[in-house]
């Protein structure tokens, strides 16, 4: 019964949650704004590593890897983020608490399915710059692009598994750009981008015998993809009341028009050694073609190729003991480095963090919690732009059990 009240407590809060500002980080400007992780938390506790396949975890990254769900799978996660924005003269905080993923997945022989709903990338900011003659210029945004997706998974042989999953893309992005004279009425255009599109990722795990270790190698394809946009502006003459809201004096609507943005193809391959229900130690590189959101911006943004790599692992001292609770949590940990291909002002905006994790066990059942912390650094202070220091602390649940069993007795 408490089960049911949780899943039940979980999916009402998803509705809300999936249309919050999940970013305070003023790099959302750009683009589609700031990618989010596509994982869930056990992967992102070592450092993003999705190459392994499990029988009671799911890994959203590789689709391949359902094949090896032995129980009937539901995951839902959140994450708390504070995050400290720093320039060379100044500093800022914000927080934010955002629903990461709600995802179902089921074995069938050697075929696993899943079903989920999770963000794709989150856009929040806002920024105000004061000129000497006393001008002001405010910037804001908000909304993002979440996807929903059914996925399969399955094992030709007892090595070799492929899988493939299929999105669709869906969202809108509200931006705000006002600009405020000292001694007038100030203008202001806000922007409203409802887009949608289908999106594809495909993957394969290999896995064999090393002497007397587990070798994982896995593989992923992701297509480059179009989302189309349908954009709606409004311009009006504005004032601005000493607690910020806004009183609108003129306004005009501009005629919508559609575009189209380019979502990246995406590439990953990554390998690891262990003892699967013990240890395990592996890497990952993942290369992402470049955009065309490039084209929206001023010339002293561009967009590049961009690349991450992850290395991580995990630990479990025993995980059948029936005497030591601590034995059966599960410890990760793992770092990565990310070239986000957004370059301002010539600086390339990197990502880098640290990352630790607990997978603790829930009663006598398959049933796990997930605790993840991942402290990192996004940005610089060169040349007058912001660097982001974050902390991240992610709460995973799983729920396991046992579907489509067949009956001995009527």
């Amino acid at each position: 019964m408490i089960k049911n009240f949780l899943l039940g407590s979980f999916i009402l809060l998803s509705l809300h949650s999936f249309a919050q500002e999940g970013t305070a980080s003023p790099y959302s400007f750009y683009g589609i704004g700031n990618m989010k992780f596509q994982g869930t938390v056990e992967n992102k506790s070592m450092g993003g590593l999705g190459i392994l396949p499990d029988s009671i975890h799911m890994n959203l990254q590789n689709p391949a890897s359902l094949s090896a769900l032995k129980l009937t799978t539901f995951g839902v996660a959140g994450t708390y983020n504070t995050l400290s924005l720093k320039t060379e003269t100044a500093t800022e905080k914000a927080r934010r608490t955002t629903l990461d993923y709600l995802v179902m997945a089921f074995p069938v022989g050697k075929l696993g399915l899943s079903l989920g709903l999770m963000p794709l990338s989150s856009v929040g900011y806002r920024i105000q710059k004061t000129e000497t003659n006393g001008d002001i210029y405010k910037y804001s945004g908000s909304g993002g692009v979440n996807k929903v997706f059914v996925g399969a998974g399955y094992q030709i042989t007892p090595k070799l598994s492929v899988g493939a999953d299929l999105a669709y893309n869906f969202g809108k992005i509200e931006t705000n750009a006002a600009v405020l004279p000292s001694l007038q009425f100030g203008s202001r255009e806000l922007n409203t981008s409802s887009l949608g599109g289908i999106s594809m990722n495909a993957g394969a795990i290999y896995k064999t015998k090393f002497k007397k270790y587990d070798f994982v190698s896995s593989l992923t394809i992701a297509p480059s993809t179009t989302l189309v946009s349908n954009n709606e502006r409004n311009i009006a003459k504005v004032t601005y009341a000493n607690d910020g809201s806004e009183r609108v004096w003129d306004s005009q609507d501009s005629p919508s028009n559609e575009s189209k943005v380019k979502l990246p193809s995406k590439f990953a391959f990554g390998a690891g050694l262990g003892e699967i229900k013990k240890w395990f130690v592996g890497f990952e590189s993942t290369f992402y073609g470049a955009s065309n959101f490039a084209k929206l911006y001023e010339s002293n943004v561009s967009f590049e190729n961009a690349s991450k790599f992850s290395l991580g692992g995990y630990y479990t001292p025993n995980y059948n003991s029936f005497s030591n609770y601590l034995n059966k949590i599960t410890y990760r940990a793992g770092f990565r480095y990310e070239n986000t291909g957004l370059v301002i002002n010539t600086q390339p905006i990197n990502d880098s963090a640290v990352t630790l994790g607990l997978g603790l066990p829930v009663g006598g059942t398959f049933s796990n919690i997930n605790i993840g912390l991942e402290y990192g650094k996004r940005g610089t202070t060169k040349m007058n732009l912001i660097q982001e220091n974050y902390l991240n602390i992610s709460i995973g649940l799983s729920f396991n059990d046992r579907w489509f069993v067949k009956r001995k007795f009527d």
